[in-house]
């Protein structure tokens, strides 16, 4: 019978300790396991694949459970967090040997998606950013964010939710960290897009705290900076000495983009693969340090709007491109530099190994030779960055004189300092080594002495040294000297007086030189930890010449030329081209066209043929303008910018899954967007606005949208449409100028040029471009008639404002012409009437999938019956 359950003291240890974490995965150590209980362990074994089984099998409640070997654990943590769960480790606090009743144990540290520190791989050269947000009683914002692996800590004051939610989306936060002052609609919407919730009610008040925040207002910034520092001081349990001092920034101190934008312009994320392949952070990242990369992206991010700070950089990457040995043999430098950011990070969290200072010295050692190859260029336009450039010679020779070259993973077993650093040390290892020399040579007397030719001396942790002899010769043994300590199958194990005193001498030295050793180490640690402001300047520097670096090499591989900007809103660029179109394409293959407009040219108003390149051309103009402000050279023979201090976009068409809004809803919304924020010095890129929509409905709104930007705005827009109606607006909008995608039809057959010609097209080629895509020739004639009867109407709508024109559209149009139906070309047959009456008042977003499915087969059923149900 199954005996009732009890909980025993560890599982009441246990309990007490989960009931602090419940939000988390509680890895609690026992022995050389971390162990999961109960809800923890059902699921945890789901997710990690771990055999599930159970503590107190005979009880009437046994406890579920799994465990993980404490040697792989941080790859078990890495698959919890990256699924957004947060992992709580508790550690085992005092020697198990040493311990009075139950071992003591307590979390060490949290680990959140926000806060996770050992990135690999690709993730390594992302930044991974914590944030916080707080509100006022205006539902004003503060907002904070950190990467707590590198210290970067930013603040900055938002004044609503839309910015927020930008910012927050543009980081690409895991974690967002919240106090009583957020409303339950705004976390709503973070959860929406997956972001972690944390909540953190009190400030915890600290030196450290005071210092991080000392250079910020008493403001809504200050407060939430102090919200993630007080989460970070709850969660970590460690030092944060590493973590940079609050800087606070404005978002339109920047190229502002919305993250529609950046998803539509495909900075980042390629929107057909979600990957980095075929964008343009992917073009131009030929960095070598993993902080370049993070730093090249943050650039990517936030494209400067000062003339003399973009020029600055231009200089720079100019004089390396000008350089081309001097630039290869940094390029080698730099490749042996590890991530400095991160390391520091590593060193203040005490969890830094002697691999990882050994990969410091090296990259420490760089440093001379990098500055050495800044000199030879002589150029003025480098002297600030080589004054930061600073080789921090004193950690250098600490490492250098104290660790070994190729010591192992772990700081506590010792062999982590070298020879001569420390004299006891080597004293301790002058007795382990005789000592063993001692040991083989007792194994060498022993032999003689007996005559067992395969006696030998051994080890191990629990009999510690033994001498070892074979059952078959244990009658050549002298009885007087062997004391037995272990028995084996076939053979036995002894000691000996000489033996035992040995090894206590042996055991002795190996203890306290382990301990002496991990000492050393960390008073090593505790040194290198007063440099971490200078680790973290320099690793700026570093940083910022590798994105530099890699701007001259991609500018020199795919022939970019240095922009020029002009005071006024003049744009020319002759030959431009899409750079990552292109570089799939090829550079003899790509078609590179012309955008010019001055300062009487406010919209180029583009048709042309779908597939024809519309969205490429206008894409190429904002990759153009976002490269020239992060300080790149950019792809075309001659480039003529004006600074702009927005970019908008609408191009594409996609739902947004997310809040459930339809592709028309979410159109309306970014030219809305657009629309209300805008300025003089923006650029719109507008692309078939109103296609989402019945024909007249979207040409209105079209027109409405073009003529408010033209009279309102003056903003330089490109506006894409197929409604070639709209062509005639150049003949009342004086700063609109006509442009098309030039296309032939030869035999019948289409072929898009691909460039960009002035004036309106001829005709969209819609039916052509059906016919491309294989459609049936019975359908295309239909079509083909249809667009005739449609064409002899030859409604077009009216210059100037739409909605002060609606009678006289309407003069022109019968009812039955204002929506184009599909059936009133066809003389139906009566009895389907019924059918299309029923069609015409469906609501499909309604229903569902199987709802559409059920009403066609009724449908089929009275078609097939001749009517009949």
């Amino acid at each position: 019978m199954p005996q009732k359950s009890k909980e025993t003291p560890m599982m009441q240890q246990y309990q007490l300790i989960k009931d602090q974490y419940q939000d988390a995965f509680l890895f609690y150590r026992l022995g050389d396991f971390y162990e999961l209980f109960n809800d923890d362990a059902i699921k945890g074994a789901q997710i990690l694949e771990l055999t599930l089984t159970t503590r107190n099998k005979s009880a009437a409640n046994p406890i579920p459970m799994c465990g993980v070997p404490h040697h792989a654990v941080e790859n078990y943590i890495d698959i919890l967090i990256d699924k957004g769960y947060k992992v709580a480790i508790c550690e085992q606090m005092e020697d198990p040997k040493l311990a009075q009743g139950m071992v003591k144990r307590a979390v060490t540290r949290l680990v959140t998606p926000g806060t996770q520190m050992d990135l690999a791989g690709d993730q390594a050269r992302d930044n991974n950013y914590l944030t916080a947000v707080i509100a006022n009683e205006n539902q004003e914002f503060g907002f904070a964010y950190v990467d707590l692996s590198t210290g970067e800590l930013k603040t900055s004051f938002l004044k609503t939710a839309d910015t927020l939610l930008n910012e927050m989306i543009n980081l690409r936060t895991k974690e967002v960290v919240v106090d009583d002052s957020i409303y339950d609609s705004l976390m709503q919407q973070f959860e929406q897009r997956s972001i972690l919730i944390s909540h953190q009610k009190e400030i915890v008040t600290s030196a450290e705290q005071s210092y991080l925040t000392q250079d910020l207002d008493e403001s809504l910034q200050k407060q939430s900076v102090s919200v993630l520092i007080s989460y970070l001081m709850t969660t970590q349990k460690r030092s944060l000495s590493h973590l940079q001092r609050a800087v606070a920034y404005e978002p339109s101190y920047f190229l502002k983009m919305d993250h529609y934008s950046k998803h539509n312009l495909e900075l980042n994320i390629n929107i057909r693969s979600g990957k980095r392949q075929g964008t343009l952070v992917w073009l131009l990242d030929e960095t070598k340090t993993a902080m370049g990369s993070r730093l090249l992206k943050q650039w990517l991010d936030r494209p400067l709007l000062d003339k003399g700070a973009i020029s600055a950089r231009q200089d720079k990457v100019q004089e390396l491109l000008s350089h081309y040995f001097e630039r290869s043999n940094l390029q080698d430098e730099l490749t042996q530099v590890y991530d400095l950011e991160r390391l520091a990070g590593r060193v203040a969290y005490g969890n830094v190994n002697g691999r990882d200072l050994i990969q410091l010295r090296t990259s420490l050692e760089q440093i001379p030779k990098i500055k050495y190859l800044l000199e030879s260029l002589a150029a003025p336009a480098f002297d600030e960055l080589q004054e930061r450039l600073d080789p921090i010679e004193d950690v250098t020779s600490l490492i250098e004189r104290s660790i070994n070259d190729e010591p192992p993973m772990s700081v506590t077993d010792g062999d982590v300092i070298k020879d001569g650093y420390d004299q006891q040390l080597d004293s301790y290892r002058d007795a382990m080594k005789n000592g063993k020399q001692w040991i083989a040579q007792l194994e060498a007397q022993e032999r003689k002495a007996t005559g067992i030719n395969n006696l030998k001396i051994g080890f191990n942790h629990v009999f510690g040294y033994y001498i070892e002899v074979t059952k078959v010769n244990l009658p050549k043994l002298p009885q007087d000297r062997y004391e037995r300590k272990q028995t084996l199958t076939n053979a036995e194990r002894f000691s000996t007086p000489e033996l035992k005193e040995k090894e206590a001498l042996i055991l002795e030295a190996q203890e306290k030189s382990t301990a002496l050793e991990y000492e050393l180490f960390t008073n090593v640690r505790e040194v290198v930890k007063a440099s971490i402001e200078r680790l973290q300047r320099l690793a700026k520097a570093v940083a910022q010449l590798d994105v530099l670096q890699s701007f001259a090499v991609v500018s020199e591989t795919y022939h970019f030329i240095r922009p020029e900007f002009t005071e006024g809103h003049d744009l020319h660029i002759i030959d431009g081209r899409h750079p990552v179109v292109e570089k799939f394409m090829g550079h003899q293959t790509y078609v590179p066209n012309d955008v010019v407009m001055d300062d009487e040219t406010t919209i180029l108003l583009i048709t042309g043929p779908n597939m024809s390149g519309k969205s490429t051309y206008m894409r190429q103009l904002a990759l153009t303008v976002v490269m020239a402000q992060m300080g790149c050279f950019v792809p075309a023979k001659k480039a003529q910018l004006p600074i702009f201090d927005q970019i908008f976009t609408r191009i594409g068409a996609a739902d947004d899954l997310i809040s459930g809004q339809s592709t028309f809803m979410v159109e309306m919304q970014e030219a809305n967007n657009a629309l209300s924020h805008a300025s003089a010095n923006s650029l719109i890129l507008f692309d078939e606005i109103g296609r989402g929509t019945a024909t007249f409905d979207g040409m209105a709104l079209a027109q409405s949208i073009i003529e408010f930007v033209h009279n309102k705005i003056h903003a330089k827009t490109l506006f894409s449409t197929h409604y070639h109606e709209l062509t005639a607006l150049d003949q009342s909008l004086p700063q609109l100028v006509n442009v098309h995608v030039g296309a032939v039809e030869k035999n019948g057959e289409l072929v898009f040029l691909h460039k960009v010609e002035a004036g309106p097209a001829d005709q969209s080629y819609g039916i052509h471009v059906a016919k491309l895509a294989g459609m049936p020739e019975s359908l295309l004639k239909r079509a083909d008639k249809i667009l005739g009867q449609l064409e002899q109407k030859d409604v077009q709508l009216p210059a100037g404002n739409y909605t002060e024109q609606t009678s006289e559209i309407e003069h022109h149009m019968t009812k039955e012409d204002q929506q184009l139906a599909l059936f009133n070309t066809v003389q139906l047959d009566p009895k389907y009437e019924q059918i299309i009456d029923q069609l015409k008042q469906l609501n499909l977003m309604a229903m569902t999938p199987m709802d559409v499915m059920n009403q066609l087969y009724e449908w089929q059923k009275k078609i097939q019956s001749g009517g009949q149900s």
